[in-house]
């Protein structure tokens, strides 16, 4: 391939991935990250469940799917050479009722599609079988669902850029990529940060949560937009941290756009229950009252949230209970772990989900990728985008030598 200057934006795991295949490929690239935190991992990676998810949800062959497979068995051997933590610990989704066991069926029938190896589905003594406390009528079984640190994993992925000669600019933020013609034709990218800019052959920006207004500033189209929701978690204290061996998750709801509240193990062998999804007025509000002002005139001003709005007042009244009341919140775990009952805890770090929008005010379900001139931005990597990290990295590479 030509291009032996590369760029890339982000040093969350999606990033680092990139910037890591490139150089797996091309021996004498020189490789550049930029990323505006002092430290990888600092957003969307370092602030999620820890889930390596077996892809039992999405459907059978779109983009999401098809990398969340390649991905699972990328990052799992990655983790193995890098000694980076892991628990395979497998996950029951659970139905409460006959409705949700129709449900289940068809979420079965979907994983099948999409090749997620070890399924079954167990009656009400097979859940208890895996999951003494959890209560149902029956459930799906995925045995090689994992957990892992994906911060650490992170940081393991940007050592291995170092060491194979990659530079990682952090405390740089980018203000915007601009294309740049060359003598002789073809596109090259002028890469501007507050102190410089550079020129580059290929610049992928994986900028998560600040996706849209990079692109914006470059000169790209505003849509799909980025609408942040917050997803809180509560740690349970230590006394509950043996009431699962896995995971625990409900059967999604199709009038709800979210999952809704799940038990989950963490790769320190705590257990925490979480998230809700609820509106961010910050799109890295961690703490606190989470109140940024610009980003709340923008998603004040855009149509499309309103829509969304209006379409899912349902939604809103769902999961309002559990961000103001933490009993409220642990008694949605509680309805299929009964265990979990009063228990006590502590609130998490919340995460911030970078969640693409349509005009129309649905949401962008799949991963979208756009192409300008030299430059290729990763517009909406939602869950499974963790899990499937080093596979987007090889198709995203895969995708410019492609077209060189």
């Amino acid at each position: 391939m030509a291009s032996t200057r590369w760029a890339v934006v982000g040093a969350g795991i999606i990033g680092a991935a990139v910037a890591r295949e490139i150089l797996m490929r091309h021996d004498s690239a020189d490789v550049t990250v930029f990323d505006k935190e002092d430290h990888p991992a600092a957003h969307q990676t370092g602030h999620n469940s820890g889930v390596v998810h077996a892809g039992l949800y999405y459907e059978p062959g779109s983009l999401k799917a098809r990398l969340c497979r390649r991905g699972v068995s990328l990052l799992l051997d990655f983790a193995d050479e890098h000694d980076v933590a892991v628990d395979e610990c497998g996950k029951v989704v659970v139905a409460t009722d006959e409705v949700e066991v129709e449900r289940l069926a068809a979420i079965h029938e979907r994983a099948q599609a999409n090749g997620v190896p070890g399924l079954a589905m167990l009656d009400r003594d097979g859940l208890r079988g895996i999951e003494p406390h959890a209560e149902g009528v029956a459930a799906l079984h995925s045995p090689h669902t994992a957990i892992i640190d994906y911060p650490g994993l992170t940081e393991a992925l940007i050592a291995d850029v170092r060491s194979r000669g990659g530079r990682i600019r952090l405390s740089t933020p980018v203000k915007d990529i601009r294309r740049k013609g060359r003598t002789g034709g073809g596109d090259a990218a002028l890469v501007r940060t507050p102190v410089d800019a550079q020129e580059f052959d290929a610049v992928i920006v994986c900028a998560g949560l600040h996706s849209d207004r990079l692109a914006a500033r470059s000169g790209e189209g505003r849509n799909p937009t980025i609408v942040p929701f917050f997803g809180q978690y509560f740690i349970l204290e230590p006394g509950y941290d043996d009431i699962v061996n896995g995971l625990i998750y409900p059967v999604p709801d199709p009038k709800y756009p979210f999952l809704g509240v799940h038990v989950t193990r963490r790769i320190d062998g705590g257990l925490m229950i979480g998230p809700n999804a609820f509106l961010s007025l910050s799109r890295e509000g961690y703490s606190g009252l989470g109140f940024n002002l610009p980003d709340a005139m923008s998603v004040a001003g855009n149509l499309g949230f309103w829509r969304f709005a209006a379409a899912n007042m349902a939604t809103a009244a769902r999961e309002l209970p559990g961000v103001v009341s933490i009993d409220r919140f642990v008694d949605a775990a509680a309805h299929y772990v009964p265990k979990l009952a009063g228990a006590g805890g502590r609130r998490a770090t919340r995460g911030i989900r970078a969640q693409a929008m349509n005009r129309d005010g649905t949401l962008v379900d799949d991963f979208v990728i756009d192409r300008a001139g030299a430059t290729m931005f990763v517009r909406n990597a939602p869950s499974p985008g963790a899990t499937s990290a080093l596979a987007i990295a090889e198709h995203l590479v895969e995708t410019i030598e492609a077209e060189a």
